[in-house]
């Protein structure tokens, strides 16, 4: 998501802050996709699919794009890799935010199916009469 970094930490606090960024944008993407998609008969799989991936299109997408830049494009000069690191907050870091991006997204939307759709409910109900 490109926002505004400059309040953000530096290494591991800055990659922790981008993960709970990303757990809320799973949690509300969840809910909203259960709310539109309620009536289609959709699976839980599909659903938690669907929003795994907008949740980290939307969290972790320009830290997702400025990594695959980085390792991809054939960088010629040093005044350009001196602008485009610039560009980037915190780029030391940037792989440990991305992995907290994936992670932060994944538990929120995990946390969006048990709150919006029961599952927490029928998960502990199953292993109740196993």
């Amino acid at each position: 998501m490109p926002y505004d970094r400059t309040w953000m930490g530096y290494g591991i606090v800055g990659a922790l802050e981008t993960g709970g960024i990303a757990l809320l944008v799973g949690v509300v993407v969840y809910g909203l996709l259960h709310v539109l998609a309620r009536g289609n008969g959709w699976s839980h799989g599909k659903e938690l699919a669907i929003a795994y991936v907008f949740s980290l299109a939307l969290s972790a997408g320009q830290d997702l794009w400025d990594l695959f830049y980085f390792n991809m494009a054939p960088l010629q000069s040093l005044t350009l890799l001196r602008v485009k690191l610039a560009a980037v907050h915190d780029p030391d870091a940037i792989g440990l935010r991305v992995f907290f991006e994936f992670v932060g997204a994944l538990v929120g939307v995990c946390i969006g199916w048990a709150v919006f759709s029961g599952g927490m409910k029928n998960l502990l109900e199953s292993v109740r009469r196993s």
